[in-house]
């Protein structure tokens, strides 16, 4: 089973007797390595000089004769190597991660919200501190994916320089679409007021800040005068890609996770905490390969990992987890559904010292515990039958996957 928090297992593409190197505390798959650390071809020809440094888009000019693609030609950034050739794969974990996920496809309208509209329309259904927790985080999440989508789509892809990685990222913005459809569906089907839900994060503070906080790393990549290829550059590109793999989705948000699913474990709401299970499940798996992207770039780039970057980086993490547990009192000022806003305060730092881990630093807070134990069972989406229907609703082909 996929353990929702951490760093995700791939299959080596070196010799199975290879030890993986020890990366700051982290350590890398060993697919990671070896594809640092893969010998040259020594007869092979170099690449046309039109792949200048800063790496190449796949836009340059088709040149006849062009020497064949050899695997060390490919790196994470600032790649020399023709980006329109998929194969030979040098990180087999990003097309091993892309194939996982085309067989995690799932859509919303095939999950049933009878029972939701129901218990929403009831005026006894829920409490008013219960309906705020919903229209919060919907009002949230619909903000964040699409901020998400529109970094990947108009900042990642254009600097992340690996046909490889390139193509999970195009199954990922196809992800974040599902989610906000999803958000979108729910919002529908409950009769919320659409303009008040999805413009929250320009009248709720607590979202505006977490907002506010990650659209500077958008602007930073999709700036036209930005470019890879400077020890300068290429350390702010993966200041920006921390900033969005390891903070925006690996803390910002795990207290909606949290709120929402439990509606399901009390028999409320099971149609939106399922579709939450299932963007939970796709969210984990985006953050796992941001994090192997971020280990490979340090690991391609070592002189980037400087201790000064290092405590800048903890300093974010820090930063953002105060935002995340502040919004977690903002949306639960009283008790409800068996949490409070405190037990988020030890829960926040516990990820927030698992997401330090996970890219080779050190803990931020002292060591916290996870009320929230049952959170590392939920991302099992096995599901034999959908109660209200009479056809199995498990991802498709999802028993195929390994979530080992």
């Amino acid at each position: 089973m996929l353990e929702w928090d951490d760093t995700p297992a791939s299959p080596a593409l070196q010799p199975a007797a290879a030890k993986p190197a020890q990366v700051g505390g982290y350590t890398p798959h060993p697919a990671i390595v070896g594809a640092a650390t893969m010998t040259s071809h020594a007869a092979a020809p170099k690449q046309d000089a039109l792949f200048a440094e800063g790496g190449a888009t796949g836009l340059e000019e088709i040149k006849m004769g062009g020497a064949r693609i050899r695997v060390d030609d490919k790196k994470i950034i600032n790649c020399r190597a023709d980006l329109n050739q998929l194969v030979p794969f040098k990180y087999k974990w990003a097309w091993e991660k892309y194939l996982a996920a085309c067989n995690n496809h799932w859509m919303p309208q095939e999950i049933q919200m009878t029972a939701d509209i129901a218990l929403w329309q009831d005026p006894h259904g829920l409490t008013e501190d219960e309906r705020t927790i919903i229209k919060r985080s919907l009002g949230f999440f619909s903000t964040a994916d699409s901020l998400v989508a529109n970094n990947l789509v108009l900042a990642v892809y254009k600097h992340l320089t690996n046909p490889e990685c390139r193509q999970y990222l195009l199954r990922q913005a196809f992800e974040e679409a599902i989610h906000t459809h999803a958000y979108q569906y729910c919002i529908e089907s409950l009769g919320l007021d659409e303009a008040e839900v999805f413009n929250m994060y320009r009248e709720v503070p607590s979202i505006h800040d977490k907002a506010a906080w990650s659209l500077p790393f958008t602007q930073s990549l999709a700036d036209p005068d930005f470019h890879t290829g400077t020890p300068e550059m290429d350390r702010r590109f993966l200041r920006d890609m921390i900033a969005f793999y390891v903070v925006f989705e690996g803390i910002f948000f795990y207290v909606g996770f949290v709120q929402l699913l439990s509606f399901g474990r009390r028999n409320k709401m099971i149609g939106v905490s399922e579709q939450i299970q299932y963007i939970m499940r796709d969210e984990a798996m985006h953050m796992n390969f941001g994090i192997d992207v971020i280990n490979q770039i340090k690991v391609e780039n070592p002189h980037l990992w400087s201790a000064e970057f290092q405590q800048e980086v903890l300093d974010m993490i820090k930063e953002a987890t105060e935002l995340e547990i502040k919004y977690a009192h903002d949306t639960m000022p009283r008790g409800v559904l068996g949490l409070n806003a405190a037990m988020f305060n030890e829960y926040m730092k516990f990820i927030a010292n698992r997401r330090c881990a996970q890219i080779g630093l050190k803990a931020v807070y002292p060591p916290a515990e996870n009320p929230f134990p049952w959170m590392s069972e939920v991302i099992d989406l096995k599901k034999e039958k959908n109660f209200f229907e009479t056809r199995v609703t498990e991802y498709q082909t999802g028993g195929a996957l390994s979530w080992d």
